[in-house]
């Protein structure tokens, strides 16, 4: 029965395993150990483990990848990739195959890229992996995406600045108009979306999602799924939406002129729109979507707000240290935070200590120094003068200068602020968003 129930695409991981691998799994090294003892059993049981560690340890990805000798595996924590162990040819065919089955994918197509799911019962819990196979040099390889419902959290959990909470709180609760989250793969936009669906949820409005897949399921909202095979794409899908009366409606993703033009059209007519975008910044919102092919007049009347995000890595609190920032350090920090706006309070710059990484790390952090993740936040509002200003369809870097000259603290200095209190390093805000002035000189905005 449990192998029947695995085939279809359900995984129940059983106590034993669960608990087996919270006693013995405490970092990556631990997790290596455990799954080499796992090697010589069933290609069901190695998969228990690989999948439970994943979970225990708060993975966000799995990858499993053919090599030329061997197969390695590696999780990704905390948005970084880390080699977790190396198997040969004949154990990675035995779990890409067991993968496949679960994940309904073909078996005996191995030139095509495939995309499946499974869920798994983890105490409990049901956890959704997506899966991808990708052909390869050396073989198929796999990335499953863990869908763990414990990430869902609520806007008061995001770690969001006083300003910038209630800016979002403010304009999340309007009646109508477009809202934009934009970043990279991985940024966690999805995340802050379903935060404002569950602050704003309540028996009175009727929220409707269309999803590309359904990441995580909401109580009291109706989500849907595109379905392109069926001819159920995203600006289908908002067609039929409009027409059910929603009061907010979640587009998964804008992608092309039609759903963005219905979109827009809905937020124009009684509706609050939530939806995301690729592109750097918040300022690219705009010449993003006239790049699809919308009106300019359609965007400056239609959209209310644009915020861009990336995630970096907070330092761990057990192996860190603190102390006097460097002369380069100190002067970027004061460079970089210069013409901040007033509200936001920030202690004496010259006599803050910063958080110090401890590179060899220690056990809570799987040895790297940093530990949990938190959000970098920018945002803009699409004021009367800003609506002018994009009839004129200004350049990325103007409405940039713009922005910032009303008051948007930019990604950057968002993350100057984290460095500032401590809970995360200088290093890390560089890996992840670009320094302000190689795109505005934010010295000179407003002078």
């Amino acid at each position: 029965m449990e192998e029947t129930k695995k085939l279809l695409g359900s995984v129940a991981i059983s106590p034993e395993i669960i608990q087996e691998v919270k006693d013995s799994v405490k970092n990556i090294s631990g997790f290596g150990e455990k799954i080499q003892t796992y090697i010589s059993q069933s290609t069901t049981s190695l998969l228990d483990i690989i999948l439970c560690g994943s979970i225990i340890l708060d993975a966000s990805d799995i990858h499993l990848e053919p090599q030329e000798g061997d197969a390695r595996l590696r999780i990704r924590l905390d948005g970084v990739l880390q080699d977790v162990v190396f198997f040969d040819q004949k154990i990675y065919h035995s779990l890409l195959s067991r993968l496949k089955l679960l994940s309904k994918l073909k078996l005996n197509i191995t030139d095509k890229p495939q995309d499946g799911r499974f869920t798994i019962e983890l105490e409990n819990l049901l956890i959704e992996i997506r899966t991808s196979s990708l052909p390869a040099e050396y073989g198929e390889s796999v990335v499953m995406r863990i869908l763990n419902p414990k990430n869902l959290i609520g806007l008061d959990s995001l770690g969001l600045r006083k300003d910038l909470y209630k800016i979002f709180e403010k304009e999340i609760n309007k009646p109508n108009g477009m809202i934009i989250v934009t970043g990279p793969t991985g940024s966690g936009k999805t995340t802050t979306l379903y935060a404002f669906l569950m602050k704003i949820q309540n028996p009175e409005i009727k929220i409707i999602t269309i999803e590309d897949p359904i990441e995580y399921h909401l109580k009291g909202i109706s989500q849907t799924q595109v379905a392109p095979e069926k001819g159920y794409n995203f600006s289908e899908g908002l067609r039929s939406i409009v027409r059910q009366d929603p009061d907010v409606i979640l587009v998964g993703e804008i992608r092309d002129l039609e759903t963005s033009k219905i979109a827009l059209q809905a937020a124009l007519t009684g509706h609050l729109v939530l939806s995301t975008l690729h592109t750097n910044d918040a300022a690219g919102t705009i010449p993003r979507l006239v790049d699809l092919g919308v009106d300019p007049a359609s965007i400056a009347s239609g959209l209310k707000m644009a915020i861009a995000q990336r995630l970096v890595r907070k330092v761990c609190k057990k192996c860190s240290s603190k102390e006097k920032p460097t002369t380069k350090e100190l002067s970027d920090i004061k460079k970089g935070l210069k013409n901040l706006p007033k509200e936001i309070e920030l202690p004496d710059l010259d006599k803050i200590e910063v958080a110090k990484v401890n590179e060899k790390g220690c056990e809570g952090c799987n040895f790297t120094g940093y530990k949990g993740r938190e959000g970098l936040y920018e945002a803009f509002l699409v004021d009367s003068e800003m609506e002018k200003f994009i009839l004129k369809n200004p350049p990325v870097s103007e409405i940039r200068e713009l922005a910032v000259k009303k008051g948007m603290v930019t990604m950057y200095q968002a993350g100057l602020i984290d460095v500032v209190l401590g809970d995360t390093t200088l290093d890390e805000v560089l890996r992840v968003v670009e320094e302000d002035e190689q795109k505005t000189d934010i010295s000179a905005v407003g002078t």
